[in-house]
């Protein structure tokens, strides 16, 4: 029997005898070009556009007219956060709210984003405003030295114990100079229940501050008209601030609905505590808040 010959190309690489029909021949050329093919990058998924999202909710909340003070106050305070990337803008408590059932809690208020971050550890960065302290506000702070709003820095760093536990080192300075000291936190995270719509969480933690700022918050300056009326001076060392339990409760109504709750039991400690304008060192605090996200 015959053969018959068939050109595959002018590439002197292929065979110029094969069997019959084209399809030996078409398979030979396309095994020679799967290296040309491999070495040849593969095309780079376009990038996702950062996604913008944002909460808008209400808080009802109650605590001390101001740390030591025996009588509560009561508010109805505006919830808010807006994340853009990594950055975060958010109030108090709001970042749990956000991330939960999807990454883990903001931080802390205000302007914030992720510096560094490991498999199980993160440190990031921000900023806040200080609202300071307008002693006239309430009784037992009258006469003595306001405390100007302020710029704050933070340094946050979070690192995951296990899946349950969480333990975090927050150091916050006044970077604006403006009697506003340096803050210092240690808390410590427990995950007591946790399923795709509800959350609890015990919190225990400690804070410190330096001398600068335990004089602006606690200090009360001789010869000032705080020390005629209340007997005597005080100006306090770097130390212990206070200690505090703290259980918060979230329950996503709705994928954008979010309910959020907290109990806040404190106690003044150290310097702080020994203040006279410290009427009680127990420092009670609850709140309640209704929010949508996108």
């Amino acid at each position: 029997m015959g053969q018959r010959l068939w050109i595959c190309g002018t590439d002197d690489r292929l065979p110029r005898r094969a069997s019959r029909g084209t399809v030996p021949c078409l398979l030979w050329a396309a095994l020679l070009a799967l290296p040309a093919l491999a070495e040849e990058p593969a095309t780079k998924p376009p990038e996702k556009p950062e996604e913008l999202r944002y909460l808008l909710g209400l808080r009802i909340s109650s605590g001390p007219e101001y740390p030591g003070a025996r009588r509560q106050a009561q508010g109805l305070t505006p919830l808010w956060a807006l994340y853009w990337g990594r950055w975060r803008f958010t109030t108090a408590g709001t970042g749990a709210m956000m991330g939960f059932g999807s990454e883990a809690a903001s931080p802390g208020p205000g302007a914030s984003r992720d510096w560094l971050r490991g498999e199980h550890w993160k440190l990031g960065v921000g900023l806040r405003i200080d609202s300071g302290r307008d002693s006239d506000k309430s009784e037992i702070t009258q006469g003595l030295p306001d405390v100007p709003r302020t710029l704050r820095g933070r340094v946050n760093l979070q690192v995951e114990l296990d899946p349950k536990w969480t333990l975090s080192a927050a150091w916050s300075p006044d970077l604006l100079n403006r009697r506003g000291g340096a803050e210092l936190s240690v808390d410590l995270g427990r995950s007591l229940y946790r399923s795709r719509h509800a959350s609890l969480t015990l919190g225990l933690g400690l804070s410190a501050s330096d001398r600068r700022h335990l004089q602006s918050y606690f200090g009360v300056p001789e010869g000032s008209e705080a020390a005629q009326r209340l007997g005597r001076s005080y100006e306090p060392g770097t130390g212990l601030t206070g200690a505090s339990v703290n259980l918060s409760y979230l329950q996503a109504l709705t994928p954008r609905w979010v309910l959020v709750a907290s109990w806040t039991e404190g106690r003044l400690l150290d310097a702080a505590a020994a203040s006279p304008i410290v009427e009680t060192t127990r420092q009670r605090s609850a709140s309640i808040g209704l929010a949508y996200r996108n």
